[in-house]
């Protein structure tokens, strides 16, 4: 392999000749070989959108000359066209506070927009990754609000898979609601409900958790951009700050506006542990309602067997014909991540020193992390199995009519204690309820029917 020289502060590194990435890039894929994962499409577009911005509000306030201005401008804009994305090497988990992959945005941009003026990789004396690109900025405000921006596209791109996964629960209690079935609590047979009722309430505790994800989208539009280091705005010039927010709005078309308190933007990650714990109570949900699934749907002879689950594939590599609950499966285990990942940010977000928080890629990850998880399988869980899912209605019959629990329905009319000894005489002879009341004469036909409903 061919190789040129590249020299930062600490000296001369060798860099693979036609790579657009640098010195600092060069020296930190030697240090980070954590998880094999190169950084998020979402994060790479926020940083190349800040770097942009940041040039535009330079040149307006006059900071970088229109030359160099507007190269990196079109070099910002060649790669957000998905050009040179290969670039960004630097390990999604890497330094504290993301100096390393800031420094390799840095160093792509610079290196790309050399080649838009003619010249070669390397010739940083004309745009260089820390005078030019990194200009009236710190890796402590760029990171914090490329975090933001990261996880506001990735909940762009989940909000719409979760009201689809709503929606085919809601047309599965719309299906459901004439279907009784025994109730259970303690896992032990209670009084009756509908199917039905059981899926709108699924569909009630999935809107709640949706909506908490929704609301905490607002206070990720407050971004930490023109705090540079400290929070303090050092180094920025008059009107900077306004102007490059201005512009990232625009490019990013999000909500975007400054957080009043720069300081407390580079302290405190609370409006990212707001968000990871919004994602980990819809996770909470989301897992309760699988295992309900994979429970009623348990047999199909030995079991509960209450509905019915598409097959998918074959259950087993040794047991013929057998159907399992995979896809109920595979989103517990995408549940227990997100669970999992949720705790990992909590953890980063009280690891916060002074006026800097530096766990901020672990924190990123473990975010985006979910939300790819959830967008990714949601769509195929709700296809796959929630649209195929079937009632089984004469089991459902067969269970409210074999339970002596309904016995707690005639209760008002016969009483607790006679309730109670028709329900252990019931366990003891497998006579049902409605044949023991109608036996004995304590109710007719027509009153157990009423009050059975």
């Amino acid at each position: 392999m061919k190789f040129r020289t590249d020299k930062d502060s600490l000296g001369p590194v060798k860099i693979p000749y036609n790579a657009f990435y640098g010195p600092f890039t060069g020296r930190a894929i030697k240090q980070y070989n954590v998880t094999g994962q190169k950084s998020h499409k979402n994060l790479i577009s926020s940083f190349v959108m800040i770097k942009r911005s940041a040039a535009v509000a330079n040149m307006k306030t006059k900071t970088i000359n229109r030359k160099q201005g507007t190269a990196i401008v079109n070099a910002c804009d060649k790669i957000l066209a998905g050009k040179y994305q290969d670039q960004f090497v630097v390990d999604m988990i890497n330094s504290g506070a993301g100096t390393a992959f800031n420094m390799n945005v840095n160093e792509v941009i610079a290196n790309v927009a050399l080649k838009v003026l003619g010249k070669k990789q390397g010739q940083y004396q004309f745009i260089h990754p820390n005078d030019h690109v990194n200009m009236s900025q710190s890796s402590n405000d760029t990171y914090p609000t490329a975090m933001h921006m990261s996880i506001l596209f990735s909940l762009k791109e989940l909000v719409p898979v979760i009201d689809k996964l709503i929606t085919a629960l809601d047309k599965k209690a719309k299906k459901f609601s004439k279907y009784k079935k025994i109730g259970r609590t303690h896992l032990m047979d209670a009084l009756p409900v509908t199917l039905g009722s059981e899926f709108t309430a699924y569909v009630t505790s999935l809107s709640i958790a949706r909506d908490q994800i929704i609301s905490s989208q607002k206070q990720l539009q407050s971004i930490a951009l023109g705090g540079t280091a400290v929070g303090t705005g050092a180094n920025t010039p008059k009107g900077y700050r306004k102007d490059v927010i201005v512009e990232l709005g625009k490019i990013s078309k999000l909500q975007l506006q400054p957080q009043k308190d720069m300081q407390y933007a580079l302290q405190s990650k609370f409006p990212v542990t707001n968000t990871s714990s919004a994602l980990k109570n819809f996770a909470i949900e989301l897992g309760k309602i699988s295992n309900d699934i994979r429970l009623m749907a348990s047999g199909p002879v030995a079991g509960i067997s209450e509905i019915g689950i598409p097959t998918v594939h074959a259950g087993s590599s040794i047991m013929p014909g057998k159907v399992n609950p995979s896809l109920a499966e595979c989103m517990n285990m995408i549940c227990f991540s997100v669970i999992g990942n949720d705790t990992a940010v909590s953890f980063a977000a009280q690891a916060g020193q002074f006026e800097l928080n530096v766990m901020l890629p672990g924190m990123l990850k473990s975010v985006l992390d979910s939300t790819d998880m959830l967008t990714n399988f949601l769509p195929i869980f709700s296809k796959n199995l929630i649209d195929g899912l079937t009632a089984n209605q004469s089991k459902l019959r067969e269970n409210i009519e074999n339970s002596p629990v309904i016995v707690t329905l005639l209760a008002p009319k016969i009483g607790y204690l006679k309730s109670a000894e028709l329900f252990k005489e019931s366990l003891k002879t497998g006579k049902t309820i409605r044949e023991l009341v109608i036996s004995k004469k304590l109710l007719t036909n027509k009153e157990v029917n009423s009050l059975l409903g």
